[in-house]
């Protein structure tokens, strides 16, 4: 008994491109929730009140508004997506692993920034997938040659 034939296996790969849109938008959205708690408050998270834009936290901040952006829009996705990937890493050795379990992101509270940076790391890889700028640059781009 044949359970999958060579060609039902690629039956889901036109929906590729719009599965990782999808993936990036979602990702990029709640990433930058990060970044809109610590400078405007929003959602609030009581340990991020009164984050300075020249400490460490506002650096990731900043960095994590302008990336994440750049991510949402799918803009320069793959250059923002790897740095927001080494972003997460240093924040997972820097702030979770530091707190001993360094093998353990679900007793240090680190799984939200490994699954960031894994994911982030997919989007320097891979691209953005569909509904981006990118991909609207490079099609415009491809009608002027």
């Amino acid at each position: 008994m044949q359970m999958t034939s060579s060609r039902s296996g690629s039956r889901f790969a036109q929906y590729t491109p719009y599965a990782l849109a999808l993936l990036r938008i979602v990702v990029a959205f709640l990433f930058l929730q990060h970044a809109t708690a610590k400078f405007f408050g929003v959602p609030h998270v009581a340990a991020l009140d009164g984050v300075r834009l020249f400490s460490l936290f506002g650096v990731a901040g900043v960095i994590e508004l302008a990336g994440g952006l750049l991510v949402l829009i799918g803009l320069w996705t793959r250059l923002a997506a790897f740095l927001l990937s080494g972003e997460m890493a240093i924040a997972y050795f820097m702030v979770h692993a530091a707190q001993g379990s360094i093998l353990s992101p679900m007793l240090n509270g680190g799984e939200s920034a490994v699954l960031f940076c894994f994911i982030f790391l997919l989007f320097a890889a891979a691209g953005p997938g569909a509904w981006s700028v990118d991909g609207m640059r490079a099609r415009s781009a491809s009608t002027w040659r």
